[in-house]
Parts: structure tokens; C-alpha cells; sequence
């Protein structure tokens, strides 16, 4: 008998005969379950947390109100990621003991966890979170604790491996080159001394841990949509070797529902039908099937909804191309198709899996240097030279230093309308960004330096000008560089550690890796549509932005930018498809295309053209970067902006 066939043997003889603690909500409070040999009922799990910054009602809503069997969230990001990495190394370089110091995981998590306990106990509710950042150990340890105060009996585990800077530096020993995902270059060539490192675990930990018993599991950096993949596979006993379309699936689950009300209408492009209840959009439940397909529904009694729309500018959210990476599978995206069954109620079929890779993804952190920024407010006409007299000011008074910079830039941000119709509205920002390897040259508070130079012509500068009145952002902080690459998942020391018991669970790699090339541009397929409309054939048109008609959803990958553009109707999706080609986009950037490649692919089950704008955040990602939107999310709402030649006959169907 296979390994799948003995697991689901024994979830079936579980669910009748109850004799498993790992899988005691197998008769849980959400009804008689279907017996029959071998499908399980579905898994229903709950998005809590997509960030540290979301809503800390979440674990208690799903635990005490809602049938949920799991629930996951995420409280990582690369940003805590290196916050809390770097903290590390200054403490070990210290000599701190772990005692000595505060524990570098999400401070937000227990205020989040604690009053849900309880509830996870009676309801029998398993959950599953990355909030571990740079001490995993230490907050699962910090959850038994709390439990053991409650006078709860929670099993608590947690997840190993994810910490990998001793692996990435003997690699480097033995030849490795950590070639960078986005820009190419190798590692050793960096300018920046690598000082933390963690790549991304995928589900089968999770798995492990919730079928060895555990009731919690504390995760550091495994990826964003691993919590879905670990339990699903958990509950319908999948095989990463076999089960491959039904991994995918719960892969795109995962990414459906990890960031939480996203997908509910949070960021949506349709927002603007959502504003009755916006004040307290739901969060997402994932229905995951034995056969992989998912219903979609959200928290009852909240606003926001959960419909095809807002299902797909989630699932357009932060991918590279038509293969989706996880370390348990690949999942295909050109096949994926969206049906509204009911209402907040959709389901998501048509994923296909593949072999999962044999590497990872591994961020590497270094301290950049120094950075900060010098406002000037102009008012009324005549911006662009208004901004022109003050650069050539600035620059007269930094002299020679001006070179001394490692980045230095002059932006005009907005634009005074045509008879505005108040003052704010006339109102443009003159941002002055600096970064330097040397914060002296910063000069906060001081007779030199960046704030001086930028101060100092406030006397001489044009009309309608004023600045800032609040200097810290000109008084410099440190920065962090970041850099992308891909670790060998049989270098990973990953395990699950059982704190109630001490022991140990390894977690080797998929039996069958398959090698993707070292690249994204290079494992990923790109191309136009093959054969695209006589865009005269849609009849008269109307010059209008292109968001009048299309939806979409954008973010980063790294310093890549992605974006996801998709519409309402059939006629609608011929029109898209042909309109946007590679050297449309190209076109509709602008001056904020960098010249460099961009990839293209289409999933017509969902009406949708996605683009990869390679190494688009300029400055090498969010950690870094000098723009405005580092994170990517919103060059899509520019893109919408831009205006194109519109069927009129859309039109009259009513705007987005």
C-alpha cells in the first residue's frame, strides 16, 4: 500500500473511530462527516493575518465565531525580516545570551494569540503562523508558557531551518554564486557585507508537526502561503510526489487568502461598490477539497465581498509569471479558472501542479548605509521651474560632497490642476533623497550636512515655497540592502521541534526535485497574444484612462514589479489581450520604464494579462529604494490612469 494510501487509511479510520489526537477536529463541531473511502470533508481554513500591521482581532474572530478547522497567518515580511536578522547579529556579536536580550519575533503576536486561546482549546481549532522572524524558538516557547498560565493543554511545536547565513557563507567557501534573481550578479561581487540570511520553508513542516499532534505551530520565514499547503496536506493526506495538482492547489489557496482581506476587497480596483461596511472588511475562509479545487467565502457580517473580482486582483498579487514557486510544488496559473457559486461564495478550480524545484528562495540582508529626505512644499504655477531654482540652490550649497552620495535625487511630486479649487489641491512635494555610506555626511542638527545644504536656501528660494516642519526624516536612518537568490533545498536543516515531548522531526526535501534553471527570466515563458483582434473591429472609441474598463492588482518580487490587468466581459477580454502587448506596456509606462525586459502571460479563465517588469523598483527593492511606491502596489493604479482608445460600447456598459 502507498505512504497516500496508508494516510488515508488512517485519517478514515480516524474520523470513525476517534483514536488520533492529531486528528481530533476530524469530528468537530461542523457536522456528521462523509465516512466514505477515501475523501475526507473539506479542510476549512481561515486568513488571519496578512502583516504585522493587520487587525489583532483576527485569531479571536476566527477561533470563538467562526467553522474554521485551521488557522493561519502571517506576520512576516522581508522588511521584519531584516529588522530582526540584524538585531540578531548585533547581539551575538554582543556576546548576549538569549536572556539577556528581547526576543526579535513579532512584538504584536501575543497580544493577537493570547485571548484566543481558550477558544482554539474548546473549539478544537489548530493554528499555523510565520511569526517566529529571528526567534522562533523563543516565541513558541513564550506561547507554551502562556498556555501553561491559562491552564490550557495546547501542544505547541515549532519550525526550524529557515536561518541559513552559516549555510550561505560555507556555500560561498565551496564556489556557490548566489546569482541575484532580478539584476543578475553574483553574491561575492555584492558592495555590501551579508549579515543575515533566511530562506523560505514550504508547508511539509507544518504538516509533520500537525500530524505528530500539535495543536500550534510557530513558524520564522517559511513562505506566505505554507500554513494552507501544511494543513491541506495534513488533513487529506497528499503526497508531494503524487498529489501534485492537489499541492498546487492548496498552493493558490495559500496565496489567495494569506494576506488576509485582500481578497476580500481590501486594495481591490472595484472599491468603490464596497463602501457600505468598508470600515471593517472580512476576513477569507479557503474550502479545500480531497481533489484540490476550494471555495472562497469571507467572514459573515463584515464588509468587503468575496467575488471573482476580488479573487482575481488577489490571485495577480506578487507572481512572476505563469509558474507559481512553492519549496512543495509548482503551481500552473494559465489554466486557473473563477465561478461565483453563491453569494461571498467562490470556487477556484483548473490548477495544475508540477514537480517542486530544488532550490528556494534566500533573502540576504546587509546594511546599506544611511538615508533621508528633505521636503519643500510649492504652490500654484510654474512647478517645474520652481523645482529647477531650488535643485540648482541645493546643489551650489553641497559643492563637490553632492558626488559624495550614493544616491541622490530630485523629485516633483504632483502637479497643480487648472483652476484648483483649494490651496491643497495647487500643492506640489519637492522631495530631496539622499542615501550615504557615511552618516556624517547627513549632518542632522548640524552647521554641515544634508540638512544644512537643503535648509539653508529657504531664504532664497522661489515663491510659493515653504518647508517641512517636522526635520526627522531629514535627520538620517539606517538602510538595508537586500539580495535575492536561490539556496539548494538539500542545504536546508530543516525541522519541526515538539516542545512537549523534545523531539526532533526532520524534513527532507520532495523525493523528486526538478531543476527550473537559476533564473526567473530564464524558467519563466513569456510571449504576446498569438493571435490578437483588429482592435478597429471593437467599433467607435472613446480616449479614456484604462481604468474606466480594467481592474488590476500590482506588487513587488524583490526589485521586480508585477502587474495584473483583467476585465468584466468576453468582448472585453479580446480587446485586453490584444490592446496589451509587451511593447504596449512598454508605452503605457512611460518614463517609468527603465529599459529593461518585461515578461508577459495571459490566464483567459480569468480574463487577465500579467506583466513582470524586471528590476522596475529602482535602488534594488523597498529596503532601498528612493521611489515612492516601494512596494510595487501602486504602479497599477498608475497603469489604470493612462489613457487609452476605449470601445465606446464598454463604456455604456457603466465604468469600473
Amino acid at each position: 500500500m502507498s505512504t497516500r494510501s496508508k494516510r488515508q487509511k488512517l485519517q478514515h479510520e480516524t474520523a470513525v473511530n476517534g483514536t488520533s489526537s492529531s486528528q481530533s477536529n476530524g469530528t468537530s463541531k461542523m457536522g456528521s462527516l462523509d465516512y466514505s473511502y477515501p475523501p475526507k470533508r473539506p479542510i476549512r481554513i481561515g486568513g488571519a493575518s496578512g502583516g504585522f500591521t493587520d487587525r489583532q482581532r483576527s485569531i479571536m474572530s476566527f477561533a470563538r465565531d467562526m467553522d474554521v478547522d485551521v488557522i493561519i497567518g502571517d506576520w512576516m515580511s522581508e522588511m521584519t525580516m531584516q529588522w530582526h536578522g540584524a538585531a540578531k547579529t548585533d547581539f551575538v556579536k554582543a556576546g548576549k545570551s538569549d536572556s539577556e536580550r528581547a526576543g526579535l519575533y513579532d512584538p504584536s503576536f501575543m497580544g493577537t494569540l493570547s485571548p484566543a486561546l481558550p477558544y482554539l482549546q474548546e473549539r478544537k481549532v489548530k493554528l499555523a503562523v510565520n511569526a517566529g522572524a529571528s526567534d522562533t524558538k523563543m516565541l513558541a516557547e513564550l506561547v507554551a508558557k502562556t498556555v501553561q498560565e491559562q491552564g490550557l493543554q495546547l501542544k505547541v511545536a515549532w519550525i526550524q531551518g529557515d536561518e541559513v547565513m552559516d549555510v550561505v557563507n560555507r556555500l560561498l567557501k565551496e564556489g556557490e554564486k548566489f546569482e541575484n534573481l532580478c539584476r543578475g550578479g553574483n553574491l561575492e561581487d555584492w558592495d555590501f557585507e551579508p549579515l543575515a540570511a533566511q530562506c523560505y520553508l514550504g508547508g511539509a513542516g507544518i504538516a509533520k508537526a500537525l500530524e505528530a499532534g500539535a495543536d500550534i505551530v510557530i513558524c520564522g520565514r517559511v513562505s506566505d502561503a505554507a500554513g494552507v499547503v501544511g494543513a491541506s496536506m495534513w488533513w487529506h493526506g497528499w503526497d508531494r510526489n503524487q498529489d501534485l495538482d492537489q499541492v498546487a492547489s492548496s498552493l493558490m489557496a495559500g496565496h489567495l487568502i494569506e494576506c488576509s482581506s485582500y481578497v476580500c476587497g481590501g486594495y481591490y480596483s472595484g472599491f468603490k461598490s464596497l463602501f457600505g461596511g468598508c470600515e471593517n472588511v472580512g476576513f477569507p475562509i479557503a474550502e479545500i477539497h480531497n481533489d484540490g479545487t476550494f471555495v472562497l467565502s469571507k467572514e459573515p457580517g463584515t464588509g468587503g465581498e468575496m467575488s471573482i473580482g476580488t479573487a482575481t486582483s488577489q490571485i495577480l498579487y506578487e507572481i512572476q509569471g505563469p509558474r507559481y514557486y512553492g519549496s512543495d510544488v509548482v503551481a500552473l496559473l494559465e489554466e486557473v479558472t473563477m465561478e461565483q457559486i453563491g453569494k461571498d461564495q467562490v470556487r477556484v478550480s483548473g490548477v495544475k501542479g508540477d514537480l517542486p524545484p530544488t532550490t528556494t528562495k534566500v533573502g540576504i540582508s546587509a546594511r546599506g548605509g544611511y538615508q533621508a529626505e528633505f521636503h519643500y512644499y510649492f504652490c500654484g504655477l510654474d512647478l517645474k521651474e520652481k523645482a529647477t531654482w531650488t535643485e540648482r540652490q541645493i546643489r551650489h550649497s553641497m559643492g563637490k560632497n553632492a558626488s559624495r552620495f550614493t544616491r541622490l535625487e530630485f523629485q516633483l511630486v504632483g502637479r497643480c490642476p487648472e483652476d484648483p479649487e483649494d490651496q491643497e489641491a495647487a500643492t506640489a512635494d519637492f522631495r530631496i533623497f539622499v542615501q550615504a555610506r557615511n552618516k556624517d555626511l547627513i549632518g542632522a542638527n548640524s552647521m554641515e550636512g544634508f540638512q544644512r545644504w537643503c535648509m539653508e536656501n529657504f531664504l532664497q528660494s522661489c515663491p510659493g515655497a515653504s518647508i517641512e516642519n517636522d526635520l526627522r526624516q531629514s535627520s538620517g536612518k539606517e538602510y538595508f540592502e537586500y539580495w535575492a537568490a536561490l539556496l539548494p533545498q538539500s542545504e536546508i536543516p530543516h525541522t519541526v521541534q515538539l516542545l512537549w515531548n523534545g523531539q526532533s522531526i526532520d524534513v527532507p526535501p520532495a523525493a523528486n526535485l526538478k531543476d527550473y534553471g537559476t533564473f526567473y527570466d530564464t524558467r519563466q515563458w513569456t510571449y504576446d497574444t498569438p493571435s490578437p483582434a483588429d482592435l478597429s473591429s471593437f467599433g467607435p472609441t472613446t480616449r479614456g484612462p484604462l481604468g474606466w474598463i480594467a481592474l488590476g492588482r500590482s506588487g513587488d518580487k524583490a526589485s521586480d514589479a508585477n502587474v495584473g490587468l483583467f476585465v468584466r466581459h468576453d468582448d472585453e477580454w479580446e480587446w485586453l489581450r490584444s490592446l496589451l502587448s509587451v511593447e504596449k506596456m512598454k508605452q503605457l509606462l512611460g518614463r517609468e520604464y527603465n529599459g529593461k525586459e518585461v515578461d508577459r502571460f495571459e490566464i483567459p479563465g480569468l480574463k487577465a494579462v500579467h506583466f513582470l517588469l524586471h528590476d522596475h523598483i529602482r535602488g534594488g527593492g523597498w529596503a532601498s529604494t528612493s521611489t515612492l511606491d516601494g512596494l510595487a502596489k501602486n504602479v497599477c493604479e498608475y497603469l489604470r490612469a493612462k489613457h487609452v482608445d476605449i470601445p465606446t460600447a464598454f463604456l455604456e456598459r457603466g465604468k469600473v
